[in-house]
């Protein structure tokens, strides 16, 4: 594959990498640093690249490892929240009452799953693509992120 072709191909897929980094981190920064750092991952690493796969799902799995690794970083919850505490940081969520609030809840494996099919529209063999699994396990996950989901909507409504 041509440098040019690769150029045009990881072009297209920014726009859902971005925005899955947004709901990832929740940092317009953090989340641009994270497209930009996976792209040159991608860049440096693409003769690995099949040239018959798709790569928005590949470069879509180097996105969420990327925000994983940020989130893991000692200087992220310093940066995060530098001057909420986590009962204010708790009480702040829980005064929100909409599915954002609802989906922080969530544990990190919930939400990619949901953003992946429902925020980026994925069909399911990319979801699971992107989460390295099969088709079954990857609808398995939506589905366990859906119940996980539905009591924190309920406890919202009845707020």
């Amino acid at each position: 594959m041509s440098n040019d072709t690769f150029d045009e191909l990881l072009e297209r897929v920014l726009d859902p990498a971005f925005r899955l980094a947004m709901t990832m981190l929740n940092d317009r920064t953090a989340a641009e640093d994270a497209v930009q750092e996976a792209a040159l991952k991608a860049w440096r690493n693409r003769g690995r690249f099949r040239p018959d796969a798709e790569l928005r799902p590949w470069f879509l799995a180097i996105v969420a490892n990327e925000c994983r690794t940020a989130r893991r970083s000692r200087w992220w919850r310093v940066l995060r929240f530098p001057n909420l505490d986590s009962e204010r940081r708790t009480a702040r969520i829980e005064d929100r009452l909409d599915l954002e609030a609802a989906l922080e809840r969530l544990p990190k494996q919930h939400l990619l799953v949901l953003t992946l099919y429902y925020h980026l529209d994925l069909p399911i063999e990319e979801v699971a693509s992107v989460l390295g699994c099969g088709e079954n396990a990857a609808r398995q996950r939506l589905h366990r992120a859906l119940v996980a989901l539905r009591p924190v909507m309920t406890l919202e409504a009845d707020a």
